[in-house]
């Protein structure tokens, strides 16, 4: 982050903190990214994990569905929403009814390199 100029976007947009990150103790940094990419971060109440289980929710999809019961309602308003494992951004679009993608988009969106 050092290294970049962040213009935040002047939207609502949601994020899902994967189960691994949480247990990585990245949580915070990876809000710390997101708040300075956006003016408006939503994270959603109690869903700590997506429930797709790594590949398991394309077997399984009650799991995912389960987990994300809540979702929709908690990101209305939002445009997008953001996270860091491919497979729980296909569940979150499925339940939420938004596109879920990188975060890496968001910060390519909304950075440039500092000038030294």
């Amino acid at each position: 982050m050092d290294k970049l100029e962040f213009e935040p976007v002047a939207e609502k947009v949601a994020l899902h903190i994967t189960c691994s990150a949480r247990r990585m103790g990245l949580d915070k940094k990876i809000i710390e990214v997101m708040q300075a990419c956006s003016s408006d971060v939503v994270i959603p109440d109690q869903i700590t994990c997506c429930g797709f289980a790594g590949d398991k929710g394309f077997t399984t999809p009650e799991l995912n569905a389960s987990a994300l019961s809540t979702l929709s309602h908690q990101v209305e308003g939002c445009k997008s929403g953001y996270s860091t494992s491919r497979t729980c951004e296909i569940g979150l679009s499925h339940h939420s009814g938004i596109d879920y993608q990188s975060v890496v988009y968001l910060v390519d969106q909304c950075t440039q390199p500092k000038v030294m």
